[in-house]
């Protein structure tokens, strides 16, 4: 007994010490990988040198919205991140002001301008002069019709068609079918290309009636609302209102509400889906909402901020264009909703 045990004795020896020895030959090779796998990034260190001394300048519309305060953060963080220059030269809705703005900066010459255009006119020879003068220029959200290195934006056509069947889905034979439709300044992106989209489903659309088209000015919350008083007061059973912006939209929807009619006649709007998007839909301020998405349009638009910073190419060759996914709110899914704050915006 005495010697099967020894003999057992030392087997179990002998295997432990063979597993020690695998052992520790794994963790001298396990050494090695870690070692071989420490290295540096090589693109690391030209990527961020390239923008060190650039400048980016945004010329928006107006500050102070929750669209403009957005985008500009999102610059903003990344040019602390990647350590370009980055400032705001505000045009405070004076179209003529802007132009003045970019006539500088051609002779300045940062090496993108970001622009957030009035109208599809108005900028359009000063972005093809900036571009000449060899300046990346990015229109944001609102484009002339003429195409610079990038777009970032919602793609307005199909906006404006999404609010246009969410409107005669619910504007059936069963109700008077009419409709106002609230614009702002005329030739804006926002009205012309909207407008558009409105047509390509509106006048297939049996029993709908387009009572009423007006501008709202620049978007203005109190011109929307006396338009909307008056034209329900023509009409009465007015059934839809296809609105342009929710910050306008407020001034109809007020309409609405002190004529007793919340809930009877149906708000579509749209925006950057921010808290007053989700807001508006709670409290019965319109009924259906297009997003574009602020803090996704951020990220975007700093991609490609990023990419002009970079291109070696001759400004003019690259066109690209981001249309930004559209997201459709209802008081059905708006808990599902971001809902975004400026704190949101990374």
């Amino acid at each position: 007994m005495r010697t099967r045990k020894s003999g057992i004795g030392r087997k179990m020896l002998k295997a432990l010490a063979t597993v020690a020895s695998v052992t520790a030959v794994l963790a001298s090779g396990a050494g090695k990988v870690l070692a071989q796998q420490s290295m540096d990034d090589p693109a690391r260190a030209a990527y961020y040198q390239q923008f060190k001394g650039k400048r980016v300048v945004f010329v928006p519309v107006f500050m102070g919205l929750d669209l403009t305060e957005g985008w500009s953060r999102a610059m903003k963080l990344q040019s602390e991140r990647l350590g370009y220059q980055y400032e705001v030269r505000n045009s405070n809705f004076n179209t003529a002001a802007g132009a003045q703005t970019l006539t500088s900066l051609i002779s300045e010459k940062p090496d993108v301008i970001v622009v957030q255009n009035p109208d599809v006119t108005s900028y359009a020879k000063l972005l093809q002069k900036a571009e000449a003068a060899g300046i990346h220029v990015i229109q944001l959200n609102m484009k002339t019709n003429t195409l610079t290195y990038g777009f970032v934006g919602a793609n307005v056509v199909q906006l404006g068609e999404l609010q246009a069947e969410a409107v005669v889905k619910k504007c059936g034979p069963s109700t008077s079918g009419k409709v106002l439709i609230l614009d702002g300044p005329p030739t804006s992106p926002f009205s012309a290309y909207m407008q558009y989209g409105y047509d390509n489903v509106l006048k297939k659309a049996p029993g709908i009636t387009v009572v009423s088209r007006q501008s709202t000015g620049d978007y203005e919350s109190a011109k929307a609302k006396s338009i909307t008083q008056v034209v329900l007061q023509q009409h009465p059973d007015l059934c839809g209102v296809l609105g342009v912006w929710d910050n306008t939209d407020v001034g109809t929807a007020a309409a609405i509400k002190e004529a007793g009619k919340t809930g009877k006649v149906f708000v579509t709007t749209s925006g950057g889906g921010g808290a007053v998007s989700c807001k508006g839909l709670e409290d019965g301020s319109w009924d259906f909402y297009v997003s574009y998405d602020v803090p996704g349009q951020a990220r975007d638009l700093t991609d490609l901020v990023s990419a002009a910073l970079q291109d070696k190419e001759k400004v003019g060759t690259n066109k690209i264009v981001l249309y930004t996914p559209l997201i459709s709110y209802t008081k059905d899914n708006v808990k599902e909703q971001s809902c975004w704050v400026l704190d949101n915006i990374h």
